[in-house]
């Protein structure tokens, strides 16, 4: 059981959290680490993690939903692989057991940093290849890389969204606004399928999980507020120092 003053840090990494995924992503580089540094076990915390993130994820989509809707092929050829792929990243979560998971979680961390440092790169690659056709048999290979995807956010799931509109950036023909809305949608699917396997498997720490869910949402709220004022590449900056902070650290410690 945390003590008073752990829940309040717990809960301060999930407002940061939530203000870091509205302004620029890649929260869970704040919160996954902080909840290993109070004590709780790699597995549970992120399953905790996934849970109590799991409505940024949410609101994120319903922010761009109108984009989203005008996308209903895409959506049901995506959003059945997300859900698949996030249950089987959290049977393979569960599977994998506390000790194999925590030697991999500081390449995990690393790996995330990285891609979240390397984000504004892709946006720029799918910029320039924004005039290039691609066909409806591209957009169905997309099923494949972003199975792949889900699998991994379901696993682990920070930099899921990196991943998934360089996939879509490559394999559809569109605009950065509607693939990130398209982007959004699959990675809400992935966090909510694995959110609700976790959910029965013993392994949330409700607590905590509340604590930071309600954290997330003032988190995000101010993020929303504070977007105009706020450069997402000075955030995005500080986030991957920490990421990179926290993963030698722990490989130093594994």
């Amino acid at each position: 059981m945390l003590s008073g003053f752990e829940f309040v840090l717990v809960g301060l990494s999930a407002v940061a959290g939530g203000a870091a995924n509205a302004l620029a992503g890649g929260g869970t580089l704040i919160t996954f680490p902080t909840l290993l540094a109070v004590g709780v076990p790699a597995v549970s915390a992120n399953v905790t993690n996934t849970v109590a993130l799991c409505q940024g994820y949410l609101g994120a989509t319903l922010a761009q939903v109108d984009d989203v809707r005008t996308q209903t092929r895409r959506m049901w050829l995506t959003l059945p692989v997300g859900v698949v792929g996030g249950v089987v990243g959290g049977i393979l979560l569960l599977h994998t057991g506390e000790r194999v998971f925590r030697t991999l979680v500081p390449f995990l961390i690393l790996l995330a940093s990285g891609l979240l440092a390397a984000q504004d790169r892709l946006r720029g690659l799918l910029l320039r290849r924004a005039g290039h056709t691609r066909s409806t048999a591209a957009e169905t290979w997309a099923v494949l890389p972003i199975g792949l995807a889900a699998v991994y956010g379901g696993y682990f799931g920070a930099g899921l969204s990196v991943i998934v509109l360089a996939v879509l950036g490559l394999l559809m023909d569109d605009t950065l606004t509607r693939l990130n809305a398209l982007k959004q949608a699959i990675a809400l699917a992935v966090n909510v399928a694995a959110a609700c396997f976790f959910v029965f498997s013993g392994q949330v720490n409700w607590p905590v999980a509340l604590v930071m869910a309600v954290g997330a949402l003032v988190g995000g709220v101010a993020g929303g507020r504070l977007a105009g004022r706020v450069r997402p590449a000075t955030l995005r900056l500080v986030v991957v120092l920490i990421g990179v902070a926290a993963g030698i650290t722990y490989l130093i410690r594994s």
